[in-house]
């Protein structure tokens, strides 16, 4: 099928290719160091090729198909090219990495317009399009830190940080068993919980309505390094003084969002529950709580974040000698910065899965609401 749009990314890369093949000459022989002049003419070839191809044969699943063959074939051998020979890399290398970004980005703009018929099809290219688009991230960051020669300690490279996570897997689950499986997870049902029955009380007392959300405000402008001494000083230094930190930060998230979704039922759907003769219980658990679900699990999304960041900062001011905070104050003092790093990656992943399984709760149990029933279309 012939593809009738033409993609400003396919003919930038292929220009980018031409120019990098017409300043090799003007750099003599560095210009392909570290790598061998058949090892850049074969990335050359690569990203013409499956970019040519692509824009002037195909659409849909096949062009995306070469397209991504083309762009990550290049970009592994411009990556295993210059390994080894850090800080070594010229103009050409440069320019062919970014030829095969470009490659990258026409290959993702191509699944985001295909329209697969089965429902796994779709799945599939919807979790897809962000694997690509993270993958690259890492593989800019990998070739240009090698590429470019950036120290070490500076940043570095996604490889060495895999290496550091796959040698201490060991301290890493133990860090993880005691930031998160204890203080981040008993401080986010703690605060979570405790903010939803304070928010049905404040519904039902305006007194209290009145009063708290004020406060509100004002405690979740308190910065963390402020509340977490006070809460080691209070609570001691095991993880008992992290979740207490991990309460107060998700408390009231859950507060006022609770409270603005008990008020999003219209005016005309309480006065059918009145015709109805419900009683407050009945109209909150048959009207007001569905109609506020999905302000519910908007504050359970921003806690699940939130808790992470909590627990970890609290343990600079004080922990035994486990834990995530106390892992990257500890190693930053020593140079380790990919162990830093490391824990940095599994913080970031824990924090991923964990808005992931809410996310997922959220689309199971509010399948009914419109947002989910669009989002889904």
């Amino acid at each position: 099928m012939m593809n009738s749009k033409p993609s400003w990314q396919v003919g930038l890369a292929v220009l980018l290719c031409a120019v990098a093949m017409a300043t090799m000459p003007m750099l003599a022989t560095e210009a392909t160091a570290p790598m061998s002049r058949g090892t850049t003419s074969l990335v050359i070839g690569l990203i013409a090729l499956s970019g040519v191809a692509s824009f002037a044969m195909f659409t849909g699943i096949a062009s995306a198909a070469l397209l991504f063959v083309g762009a990550h074939g290049a970009a592994w051998l411009l990556i295993a090219g210059v390994a080894g020979n850090e800080g070594m890399a010229r103009l050409p290398y440069f320019l062919l990495l970014a030829a095969a970004w470009l490659l990258a980005w026409r290959c993702v703009a191509v699944l985001s317009a295909v329209r697969p018929v089965s429902k796994q099809a779709r799945t599939l290219i919807r979790l897809l399009i962000p694997a690509i688009f993270g993958a690259w991230i890492l593989i800019i960051w990998e070739a240009v830190t090698r590429g470019a020669g950036i120290p070490f300690i500076l940043l570095p490279p996604p490889s060495a940080i895999a290496a550091r996570i796959g040698a201490s897997l060991p301290t890493l689950a133990a860090d993880v068993r005691q930031t998160i499986f204890k203080a981040v997870l008993f401080g986010y049902v703690a605060g979570c919980a405790s903010g939803f029955v304070v928010a049905i009380l404040a519904d039902r007392v305006p007194f209290l309505r009145r009063g708290l959300l004020p406060i509100g405000n004002m405690v979740s402008a308190l910065p963390i390094i402020g509340v977490a001494p006070i809460m080691v000083i209070w609570f001691g230094f095991e993880w008992q003084s992290k979740a207490a930190v991990v309460i107060i930060m998700t408390f009231f998230p859950m507060l006022v969002n609770t409270v603005a979704g008990l008020a999003a039922s219209g005016h005309m759907e309480r006065d059918l529950m009145r015709t109805y003769a419900s009683n407050y219980w009945q109209t909150l658990f048959k009207l007001r709580l569905p109609a506020a679900a999905p302000f519910i699990f908007n504050a359970l999304k921003i806690n699940s974040t939130l808790a992470l960041i909590g627990a970890i900062v609290a343990e600079f001011f004080g922990t035994p000698i486990v834990g995530m905070g106390f892992r990257i104050s500890t190693e930053i003092g020593r140079m380790n910065v990919d162990m830093v790093w490391a824990e940095i990656a599994v913080a970031a992943l824990a924090g991923s899965v964990f808005y992931g399984v809410v996310a997922l709760i959220e689309r199971a149990t509010t399948f009914w609401h419109p947002s989910v029933r669009g989002g889904r279309a």
